[in-house]
């Protein structure tokens, strides 16, 4: 459990940022004061089947409670210039165990609000007066937007704005081609038209950012509860009539959170020794919602126990994981990349899958999303992007592929199922190296020495992908050492895969002797004792990067243990950081310190400094690879993700692992608030250094 105490004194709390998912795409998400900082902040952003991808339907909701002559506030809006109301809301602490929880305390009013997604899709939100001066009531001023959750809202003159209203709510469709909207209340209510335009509600981060940030929201109406002292209500949004009571969908929905918390938490007990870590007490019941803090004041202190820490920071990180793991409407399992603002990308996918599923526990849905993304192969390469409805688009990616070698090696390393790679993956990593030798798209060609070219000078083909003016920001055409490494990789694994499957396809021994031969006096540095970057026309690029860490990190390493060894060293000393490794060392002229300004300026310091959290895993694996002691290795590991996650959990996406940091101190969080391979490979590298 995430509990945030925020005192006695109620603040703009505008950087932390809480997440609800739906686990179909869609999600509601906005800071913890209910202050829209971005345009992808919404209340209902649904994803569609038609018309396709995520939409923002309800942008908001003012919520007030009204008692004895007074009006206290929940949420607040942020205008040109000003807030509303000029006061924030008075929250005194914010819980994040089974779902989101905002504890409310002024004026004698107590307040407890929590959302969750039922299982068709509905949001709920109850609202529970602990206490008040009397019996009051609940008003809803809910707020649309209906659009493309990429682009902002304007007053126009195509929305419709009629309503139909009963006894507890009402329905509105205010665009043709658009789903209905339905919120209703668990009583009776009473809804008045409004029909009102809300101009120039200012979204402070997409300003920073240099986007356009001030948009117009549509009140159809106001909704007002009765509500008393003890009592509780649900609000319930959709796109669809209810087919049960409010009540019934937040039971079964908290029951099915419950159950989810509770395979977690043996799956987390499971990678402990029960004896040393007294992880077998997971194996009872999940305890029940535990109640507001005395006074809603308080916070959940972290167990001094290293053990029981690493254990609650586990749980934690696999809770987070399950938001980007989603079925689309068309029904196929996929993977979000990150929200709010990423789709579902091919190398994104391959690089969080095995933490995200195989470590810990959903091997079901692991295989389910690799298998639809191999039947999506291409001459040889796999598609870097995937739409709404799991149309595969954009082949341009030259480590996708290779990423694939590396998700079915996690895979057997966790079940050992050959019979199942042979029958589902095989055939296509057979189809990978086989175009991959010969030739393939963007000039993806092994060369006569058996290492591995890629690029054609206009498409950024690595993960270090960022453009300026379609330009790549860091050009790698040629033979990059990370897509090399990965290479020696893919063929080393499919020589032994070949040879357990009496295949006479399959890489030689002498292909691999030369290739390792090759990359050592392609790459190799003496003067910095590292690996260099990419090497072109003749040239290398020594730039000190993280990309030399899969030489290292991965199964098969091209490196003797002694040049391992000086990769590692010298990762450490330039590229380490408390929050993961920066994308180049501070010494290089190109660095840039912060990841910040308008998007052309944060896409040059994208990969020219900021620092990435994924790659912890592979800087773990590495650090492993070549430690002497390697307990003591460990020890020092885990120190250094509590140290990062004990802070980092709490203080942008609440519960969960921002995308970068800047590169230079205090490395503030930056992008986008939850990322997938983020959470992942911290995910994949806990249950390593935790198995006993």
């Amino acid at each position: 459990m995430i509990q945030i105490d925020l005192g006695q004194k109620s603040s703009w709390t505008l950087d932390q940022e809480w997440l609800v998912t739906d686990g179909r795409g869609g999600y509601a998400s906005s800071t913890l004061t209910d202050c829209h900082t971005r345009s992808y902040h919404g209340m209902l952003v649904a994803n569609l089947a038609a018309p396709e991808g995520r939409h923002c339907l309800l942008s908001k909701w003012e919520d007030s409670f009204r008692v004895a002559g007074r009006e206290t506030f929940f949420t607040s809006h942020r205008y040109p210039g000003s807030f509303f109301p000029p006061e924030p809301p008075p929250l005194k602490s914010f819980a994040l165990d089974l779902l989101p929880r905002f504890f409310y305390q002024a004026a004698g009013v107590t307040m407890e609000k929590s959302l969750l997604f039922a299982a068709d899709g509905a949001l709920l939100v109850r609202y529970h007066l602990e206490s008040a001066p009397g019996e009051g009531a609940l008003c809803l001023k809910p707020f649309l937007a209906f659009r493309g959750f990429h682009r902002l809202s304007r007053e126009n003159d195509h929305l419709c704005p009629e309503t139909e209203s009963g006894g507890q709510g009402f329905r509105i469709a205010p665009y043709e081609g658009m789903p209905s909207l339905l919120i209703t209340a668990s009583r009776p209510c009473r809804f008045s038209p409004a029909s009102l335009w809300y101009r120039n509600f200012e979204y402070q981060v997409e300003r920073d950012r240099g986007f356009d940030c001030c948009e117009d929201l549509f009140l159809p109406g106001v909704l007002e509860i009765p509500m008393e002292p003890g009592g509780s209500l649900l609000i319930r949004c959709a796109t669809i009539p209810q087919t049960e009571t409010p009540e019934a969908s937040w039971e079964s929905g908290l029951a099915r959170l419950q159950e989810q918390r509770q395979q977690d938490e043996r799956f987390a007990a499971s990678v402990f020794s029960p004896e040393a870590t007294g992880a077998s007490r997971l194996k009872a019941a999940p305890a029940p919602l535990p109640g507001p803090p005395e006074g809603c004041r308080g916070t959940k202190g972290r167990s001094s126990d290293p053990l029981n820490q690493d254990l609650e920071l586990l749980l934690t990180l696999i809770q987070a994981g399950h938001r980007f793991l989603i079925t689309t409407p068309s029904g196929r399992s996929s993977l979000i990349a990150g929200y709010h603002w990423f789709e579902s990308w091919g190398r994104d996918t391959l690089l969080s899958l095995p933490g995200l599923t195989f470590h810990c526990g959903r091997l079901e849905t692991g295989i389910a999303i690799l298998s639809e993304i191999s039947r999506h192969e291409k001459e040889g390469l796999l598609p870097n992007f995937f739409s709404s409805d799991g149309a595969a688009d954009a082949y341009n990616s030259v480590d996708s592929s290779l990423f694939y070698f590396w998700a079915v090696q996690e895979f057997l390393q966790v079940t050992d199922d050959a019979s199942l790679v042979r029958e589902r993956f095989w055939p296509v990593m057979k189809r990978i190296i086989a175009r991959f030798q010969e030739g393939t798209r963007f000039g993806i060609a092994m060369d006569r020495r058996g290492l591995l070219q890629a690029g054609d000078g206009r498409h950024a083909l690595t993960w270090m992908d960022a453009t300026v003016n379609e330009i790549p920001v860091t050009p790698r055409q040629g033979f990059p050492v990370d897509i090399n490494a990965l290479w020696y990789n893919a063929l080393c694994l499919a020589r032994d895969l070949g040879a357990r499957f009496s295949d006479p396809e399959r890489p030689s021994g002498n292909l691999l002797d030369s290739c390792r031969r090759a990359f050592q006096q392609t790459f190799w540095v003496p003067a910095t004792g590292c690996l260099g970057d990419c090497w072109y026309n003749g040239k290398l690029d020594e730039a000190i990067r993280p990309n030399q860490l899969f030489a290292v990190s991965l199964p098969f390493s091209p490196l003797t243990p002694d040049k391992q060894a000086g990769v590692v060293r010298t990762v450490r000393e330039h590229l380490l950081t408390p929050c993961g490794l920066r994308t180049l060392s501070p010494s290089d002229p190109a660095y840039r310190r912060r990841y910040e300004g308008s998007g052309p300026e944060r896409d040059a310091a994208y990969h020219q400094g900021t620092v990435w959290p994924w790659l912890w895993g592979p800087y773990g694996d590495a650090s492993l690879r070549v430690a002497e002691d390697q307990e003591s290795e460990k020890a020092n590991l885990l120190h250094q993700l509590r140290s990062f996650l004990g802070v980092h959990l709490r203080e942008a996406g609440i519960g969960s692992v921002s995308e970068v940091f800047d590169g230079d101190p205090p490395h503030r969080p930056g992008g986008c608030i939850a990322q997938a391979w983020s959470v992942a490979e911290l995910i994949r590298l806990y249950t390593k250094l935790l198995a006993r």
